[in-house]
């Protein structure tokens, strides 16, 4: 389960403080957006952690304590804000700041707090439900993204998945393509070559139509995709249009081919390219 689940599901138990970075200047640890819940007797997510952590749950604590009835009678959530020095009064050497605002949800705000924060997850389209698949699927269900998951065959897909993993039988795979969320990253891992060149011919279209696929990986080594960069060259598709795919996947120097390894590596540079964009 990811943080997003696991507040909500937390949430509709009883009531929370939200605790939000709604701004820093300088050296701070999370960068504005971060989020944890407070609840009586449980923490999910976190702003950093260390003595900022610390006195901003003991305050979410005292507002959970000071008016747990007006709290459920009130009928939208009223922040408090509050500014933290990462200086010597807090014992952290960061030296930057941080404000953060408190607010004091209750089951009454869940459809409101599950938008709101499914609203920053980031679209992914996972084509393929081998073991790099469920591998990967496993790594990245725990960050903040909205995990399409798509296969031909639909009885590949586990009995469970995260909240934010949809699983999608599309035959032929490709057709659901056009579909995508905008802004998704694409990775094709189909159980056959065939497949993933319909799949990276169809983004290819996508992009060359709409250009709001940022990053489209295909698994495969470099001869793979030297193959299929001739076959698809044969099909139109230019140069440039073809240096827009990532093929291989994941961040170099890891020759480790388990699942789990590249599943770890992909996660990375997935990361690693949001921090440069």
């Amino acid at each position: 389960m990811n943080a997003i689940s696991d507040f909500l599901s937390r949430l509709a138990a009883g009531p929370a403080v939200l605790v939000t970075v709604q701004a820093t200047r300088g050296s701070v640890p999370r960068e504005a957006g971060t989020w944890m819940a407070v609840l009586a007797n449980a923490l999910v997510g976190t702003i950093g952690g260390g003595r900022l952590e610390l006195d901003a749950i003991a305050h979410a604590r005292e507002l959970l304590a000071r008016e747990p009835q007006a709290a459920s009678r009130r009928p939208e959530p009223v922040p408090d804000l509050q500014l933290y020095r990462l200086g010597p009064s807090l014992g952290q050497c960061c030296g930057g700041e941080v404000q953060l605002q408190f607010e004091t949800v209750t089951p009454a705000d869940l459809p409101v707090v599950r938008a709101r924060l499914q609203a920053v997850q980031t679209p992914l389209a996972l084509f393929g439900g081998g073991h790099v698949g469920r591998a990967l699927v496993h790594v990245l269900c725990t960050l903040p993204l909205r995990i399409q998951w798509i296969d031909s065959r639909d009885e590949i897909f586990p009995a469970k998945v995260a909240d934010n993993v949809h699983c999608e039988h599309s035959e032929p795979v490709q057709a659901a393509v056009p579909t995508l969320a905008g802004s998704s990253r694409v990775l094709i891992m189909s159980f056959s070559h065939a497949e993933d060149l319909d799949i990276v011919a169809a983004c290819l279209l996508r992009q060359r139509e709409r250009g709001d696929l940022p990053y489209v990986g295909l698994i495969g080594s470099q001869t793979k995709w030297a193959s299929f960069r001739s076959r698809l060259s044969a099909r139109g598709f230019t140069p440039a249009e073809l240096d827009h795919i990532t093929c291989p996947i994941g961040i170099p120097g890891i020759a480790d081919k388990r699942p789990e390894a590249i599943a770890i590596a992909v996660a990375a540079q997935l990361l690693l390219l949001e921090n440069t964009r």
